[in-house]
């Protein structure tokens, strides 16, 4: 039955409606009544680009400047701002627009329509308003060549440079759908763009998913949404989750407007490019993603890269609230989730964590609020030894609302392997549904609302390279990453598919080298194979989810060999990819792997010749791009986290003495010890307020565990029913 049927149960007993956003969806895609709206700054083109997108569409175009104001005041618009003045002119320009109807047209904004409120809702009732977001310098230059010099609401103390900047709020407000313009595009190019946008509007049912281990009556049949991959996190069948037509491609002028750009408003392009409109409209978006990279990041630069050594560079990925990478993907996958969620069930998030990402998903789900909160529950299984003390205590400091950690006498793989054993248990999802109606789901990278946040900071990366002069675009990088479940490797293979000039994707495994060997052989080996605790525990795993959407992508979607492969590696633990796959892989990928002195080694090394204190999992990174990096373009490597959570085996990388066993006294010495980067605020925080606490302890029994699974459900959604 599994996850898929669970919720149809529940929608059986709780609601004779589907509930689901995307089967909630009847709204028409531009029936021949609606219109196509262009908006944008002055100069940005969008009467010449209204004419040639109505022409190629055999439809009416309008260009409100013309066929609107100038008919209504029977005079020139620049006449009437002359006679009446900027703030009166914008009243009677909205005022004209209220009284303006037609449909089946393409229209042609003003540069100020967007911002009078009222005449914008009546104007985005009757269409599909479409951005077109104009590098600020071809704005101007076009201005320049058209002799003018000032725009509604330009005081004569106001730089061009500076309205338009003023602009840009009101534009991001009432659009559907962005058209991000190249530096240099011409009017042609961007009318191409429009067409593409329509068309991507109009066919919803492209940007479907489907699953790694689909056959193909499945995948003809298939109709699965973003807001239903977010929902569900696990295929039905046991695979994950992936676009049905891969990533858009992206050219190199729209990446060189983002070099330019703030973290968040990358992010905002590239998800935009990657969530259709209809599954999370842009506005809502954009109100999710400014609240994920704001405030709560350390750094406003949200990932800063900065040099290392020689052609070396450090990604910090690590300024979230609880230092580490997954904070990237999860301070806004919880939003996305609560956005996606169905009516009339409750949802209980399960989470296996090698350390980093059980505090990532407490904090991200906690700062839901209201009803979302009230029906959405987080219960994380950790490895009772096979965490750091301080990464303990941030996940057992969540006890408020419906948020738990509990740790399980066994390792990570266990725990990971339970709860994908608890999604497959039709039995259980079941009997969750009917007696409690809650349906599990998860928040591990193999739910593609976690892995694909982590594409932006890769893509982010190269940016910040251009944007300092470190290189040029279309010249390559390499990026060297901690590997354990490969959601971060495969999120840089992504960025790859989508334009970023990535040459190699460097896989950096500690002692337990199980990536290494696979992408090394392409033998996937784990007879007898123990799990070894290691300094660097959030990469101690030795079942990598991820790789199955690596096999898939190498493999150009062979479901059914994904399908043949990871039924093999459960059944026999063991499994080996055909030479031609192995060599496409290692096209994109290599691997390496260190020890833990080797490790230890390199927190030492780096911090005498710099000053730079690294945590375990980037000095992994370090030793392994030391040996397999040539040294002939940049490579950055992923700062994974904090050192701060890695304090006892730091202290004895740096051969300091007399280590105070009190987790935040030894925050507080290494912070007077490391020059860069500084100590992490809210790890302190976190344990100037927590302190240790006790915390459940399991036994690794598969029914134990399901027992907290339905503890968890009665303590955090009966006493609310």
């Amino acid at each position: 039955m599994g996850l898929l049927n669970a919720l149809r149960i529940v929608r059986c007993y709780l609601s004779p409606f589907p509930t689901s956003k995307s089967w909630l969806s009847t709204k028409a895609s531009l029936p021949g009544d609606k219109n196509i709206l262009l908006m944008g700054a002055p100069g940005a083109g969008k009467t010449t680009v209204g004419r040639i997108v109505a022409h190629r569409l055999g439809l009416p175009v309008i260009d409100v400047d013309d066929d609107v104001l100038e008919t209504t005041w029977k005079m020139p618009v620049a006449a009437k701002l002359a006679a009446v003045g900027g703030e009166r002119f914008l009243e009677e320009e909205g005022q004209a627009l209220c009284n303006f109807s037609v449909s089946g047209c393409v229209v042609s904004l003003t540069g100020s329509n967007p911002l009078h409120a009222a005449a914008m809702q009546h104007v985005k009732e009757s269409g599909l308003v479409i951005y077109l977001d104009v590098d600020s310098e071809d704005i101007i230059q076009r201005l320049a060549k058209m002799k003018v010099n000032r725009i509604v609401g330009q005081e004569a103390e106001t730089s061009m440079r500076d309205i338009l900047r003023y602009r840009k709020q009101f534009y991001e407000k009432w659009l559907d759908v962005r058209v991000l313009c190249g530096r240099g595009d011409t009017v042609e190019e961007v009318a191409e763009k429009v067409l593409t946008a329509v068309e991507r509007y109009q066919n919803h049912a492209a940007e479907t998913y489907v699953s790694t281990r689909s056959d193909s009556v499945a995948l003809s049949k298939q109709k699965t949404y973003f807001s239903d991959v977010v929902i569900e996190g696990l295929a039905t069948n046991g695979g994950l989750y992936v676009p049905r037509n891969g990533f858009p491609n992206i050219g190199a002028r729209e990446w060189l407007r983002l070099a330019d750009m703030s973290y968040p408003e990358r992010a905002l392009v590239l998800l935009e490019k990657c969530i259709h409109p209809l599954d999370i409209s842009a506005l809502d978006l954009r109100t999710m993603i400014f609240k994920a990279y704001g405030s709560n990041f350390s750094s406003e630069a949200v990932a800063p890269v900065k040099h290392l050594i020689h052609n070396q560079y450090v990604q910090e990925l690590f300024h979230g609230p609880t230092a580490s990478f997954k904070d990237l993907a999860l301070q806004l996958m919880p939003q996305l989730f609560a956005y996606c969620l169905p009516q009339m069930c409750n949802y209980l998030i399960l989470v296996a964590t090698s350390g980093d990402t059980g505090s990532a998903v407490l904090s991200g789900f906690s700062s839901l609020r209201g009803t979302d909160l009230h029906r959405t529950g987080v219960l994380v299984f950790f490895p009772e030894e096979g965490v750091s003390e301080i990464q303990k205590l941030q996940m057992t400091s969540y006890r408020e609302g419906n948020a738990r950690a509990v740790s399980v006498l066994s390792d990570f793989d266990f725990c990971q392997r339970t709860i994908k054993r608890m999604f497959g248990e039709c039995g259980l999802t079941g009997h969750l549904a009917v007696e409690y109606s809650t349906v599990l789901s998860t928040a591990n990278s193999i739910n593609w609302a976690r892995l694909l946040p982590q594409v932006v900071y890769h893509s982010s990366a190269y940016l910040d390279l251009i944007r300092d002069g470190v290189i040029k675009f279309g010249e390559p990088i390499d990026v060297c990453i901690p590997s354990g479940n490969f959601g971060n490797a495969m999120s840089a293979v992504y960025a790859k598919q989508m334009g970023i000039p990535i040459r190699k994707v460097i896989c950096a495994s500690n002692h337990n080298r199980i990536i290494t060997d696979f992408i090394t052989t392409g033998e996937y080996d784990l007879r007898g194979r123990p799990l070894m605790l290691s300094h660097s525990p959030a990469i101690d795993i030795l079942k990598s989810s991820n790789l199955e959407r690596l096999i898939y992508h190498v493999s150009n979607g062979d479901s059914r060999l994904v399908k043949e492969l990871f039924t093999r590696l459960d059944r026999q633990q063991h499994f080996q990819v055909p030479e031609p796959l192995l060599g496409r892989m290692q096209q994109d990928v290599m691997a390496g792997w260190c020890s833990e002195d080797d490790c230890l080694a390199a927190i030492q090394s780096v911090h005498t010749q710099t000053g730079y204190l690294m945590d375990t999992h980037t000095a992994v990174a370090k030793v392994v791009a030391d040996r397999l990096q040539d040294g002939s373009c940049p490579v950055v490597l992923c700062s994974t986290a904090h050192y701060g959570k890695f304090a006892p085996a730091v202290f004895k990388a740096l051969q300091i003495q007399n280590v105070p066993e009190d987790p935040l006294e030894q925050l507080k010495k290494l912070g007077s010890t490391a020059s860069r980067p500084e100590i992490h605020r809210d790890v302190m925080k976190c344990l100037e307020k927590s302190g240790r606490r006790a915390h459940t302890v399991c036994q690794a029994e598969y029914s134990v565990l399901v027992e907290e699974v339905e503890s968890m459900i009665r303590d955090s959604f009966l006493k609310v029913m």
